[in-house]
């Protein structure tokens, strides 16, 4: 669980406080069946001089979070509005399901929070409340309110900070004085956020010296659960997916994502075994015949020993593969052999590349020789064929050199790239492995892991720290957003004080329960 901004009790326009304000020693604690904190005022001094010494600067940078602030508060409240509308829209029938406006399903469902990861949540968790909570400090020192203390808390299951603050020094404040102070943790939750995305675009030539960004990628842990377990081995450079060039994470992401969609498209149309042209390989006619025969169990082929299904299959011009002949179903029992796949990847393919431009061209996409076969994987519906070419991270660096494009065809490349092919669901299997894009220069296997970690740290912090900086955004009770509204009502000098607490109350029950009700509405479809 998170706690998404502090509590500061005695930030408040009213008399009475949350937080006890008398003198604490150093380090002091409370303990309860529900509540239990640790406080700690060892930081107050060099808080209030630093602030003091800067404040003319830290004043202006705070100003700037006061626009920012407000103009938070009242955006993402109209985003919740929206959200919620579109939401009762859709269960009405009314419309269709679309991408959420505020994206905060996609930043929980992008995390991928598995136990593992729940390391960097944690750490990412503790930098960003930090900050949060230091903004708040440095803008009260700037206006020369002194801290009491500050406290790291566990309400119920719910873990968080807060900072607590002289409250007769922050009574005598101007309202945008104040407005400053309780501002700043929003600002300073903004401007992390703009710093770990810088840090990530930086990453690649901070550590240019030492490592080499989309290369290739590198597998750094393969599970004994994952289906390329056996294959695939710690420290194996990824070079091809089905022959497409993979660079990058993000790159092998959008591969996996193309061939899924591909195999999906490929049987949509026929129901059961289908054959695609691309994935064709030419067998020697002679070869055919001494391969034994597929075993059938009803309308099921079966082959033994971890073999494949493969369907003899004619070089059909573009017209005909428009119409979907080539994923003709129907196969004659005789044409159809149990093959070893690691023996045929490495075979001639029946098609170019490019087969559909070259039909157009030449009139015929086949490469295959009269004395040979076209004979294709039978794929079953929803699992895909894809051949996964790579090396291990010795080889790879012996042979960096020869990796460029004029010298793809190198003899010496071709002897160091090994392939296997993966028959499944591809989605499954690229997730099942841990993969980076950066390669250390040199083979000291240790280093291979820094990258990875930064990468994820500023990762998990950029989506905690914006969390963080929209939730207090909201006019919810016990967050910053209540604090902002009520220092802003002050404004307005037409209202008495009895109107300015009712409308207080009334935007924060209503922002309350309106973000209660968004933000279970988005973990449930996030996870369902």
């Amino acid at each position: 669980m998170l706690e998404y901004g502090g509590r500061r009790g005695e930030i408040r326009w009213s008399d009475q406080t949350l937080l006890p304000l008398r003198p604490i020693k150093q380090f002091s604690g409370t303990v309860s069946c529900w509540y239990c904190d640790f406080k700690f005022s060892a930081l107050n001094e060099p808080l209030f001089r630093f602030g003091r010494r800067h404040s003319r600067s830290l004043r202006a940078w705070f100003s700037i979070g006061v626009v920012f602030s407000l103009a938070a508060l009242l955006g993402v409240t109209l985003i919740i509005l929206c959200e919620l509308v579109r939401t009762t829209l859709v269960f009405a029938g009314n419309t269709s399901t679309g991408n959420s406006l505020f994206g905060l399903g996609s930043v929980i469902g992008g995390l991928h929070i598995s136990l593992p990861n729940m390391v960097y949540l944690c750490l990412s968790s503790v930098i960003c409340v930090f900050v949060h909570e230091l903004g708040h400090a440095l803008a009260a020192a700037s206006e020369g309110v002194h801290v009491e203390y500050v406290a790291i808390f566990l309400a119920v299951l719910f873990p968080g900070a807060l900072v607590a603050f002289n409250h007769s020094s922050l009574q005598a404040l101007p309202v945008v004085a104040s407005l400053r102070i309780y501002c700043a943790g929003i600002w300073h939750n903004a401007a992390f956020c703009v710093g770990c995305a810088l840090a990530l675009v930086l990453l690649p030539f901070i550590f240019s010296p030492f490592y080499i960004h989309g290369e290739s990628l590198m597998v750094l842990d393969v599970p004994s659960m994952s289906p390329l377990y056996g294959y695939l081995s710690r420290h194996d450079v990824i070079f091809s997916l089905d022959g497409i060039r993979i660079h990058t994470t993000e790159e092998w992401k959008q591969t996996i994502t193309m061939l899924t969609e591909q195999t999906y498209s490929l049987n949509s149309d026929q129901p059961s075994v289908n054959l695609n042209v691309e994935n064709g390989y030419c067998i020697h006619q002679s070869l055919t015949k001494e391969i034994a025969q597929v075993q059938f169990k009803g309308n099921q082929t079966y082959c033994p020993n971890e073999l494949i299904a493969f369907a003899s299959m004619t070089c059909l011009d573009v017209e005909k593969y428009t119409n979907n002949a080539n994923r003709n179903n129907h196969q004659r029992r005789e044409n159809i052999h149990c093959l070893d796949a690691k023996d045929v990847i490495k075979l001639k393919k029946c098609a170019y590349p490019n087969f559909k431009e070259q039909a157009l061209t030449n009139g015929s996409s086949c490469l295959c020789s009269e004395v040979e076969s076209c004979l294709a994987p039978m794929q079953l519906p929803g699992l895909g064929w894809v051949e996964i070419t790579y090396s291990s991270l010795e080889c790879h660096s012996r042979r960096r050199s020869l990796f460029s494009p004029e010298k793809h065809s190198s003899s010496e490349q071709i002897s160091c790239l090994q392939t296997f092919v993966y028959v499944g669901d591809l989605i499954t299997m690229a997730n099942s492995i841990h993969l980076t894009s950066y390669q250390p220069r040199w083979t000291i296997y240790f280093m291979a892991y820094l990258p990875n970690l930064l990468e994820k740290l500023f990762t998990y912090a950029f989506h905690v720290s914006m969390v963080l900086a929209l939730l207090n955004s909201l006019p919810v009770f016990f967050l910053d957003g209540e604090y902002i509204l009520e220092a802003t009502l002050h404004c307005f000098g037409s209202l008495n004080s009895r109107m300015k607490q009712s409308v207080r109350r009334c935007c924060l029950l209503v922002g309350t329960s309106f973000s209660a009700c968004f933000i279970l509405q988005t973990i449930f479809v996030s996870v369902s």
